[in-house]
């Protein structure tokens, strides 16, 4: 794992502390790690959505789901 230093002002500091304690995170790197990981997965998810050939083809599987042409996937 590879180390990563920022600097954080003073108010945006207090601000992430407020937030650890209320939903009891332990550390700073475990909130900025999680944090990190919604970013990431935002993007990637707005990229999809703005891919519209993409988004036409889970728009078809989603009418032949409803159809019963092909089966919805269970996890």
């Amino acid at each position: 794992m590879e180390n990563v230093s920022l600097k954080l002002e003073p108010n945006f500091l207090l601000a992430i502390n407020k937030i650890m304690k209320k939903y009891h995170y332990m550390t700073k790197a475990e909130f900025i790690r999680e944090a990190l990981r919604e970013k990431i997965k935002m993007l990637e998810e707005n990229e999809i959505l703005n891919d519209k050939e993409l988004m036409a083809q889970i728009k078809a599987s989603e009418k032949n789901i409803k159809k019963g042409k092909i089966k919805e996937f269970k996890y």
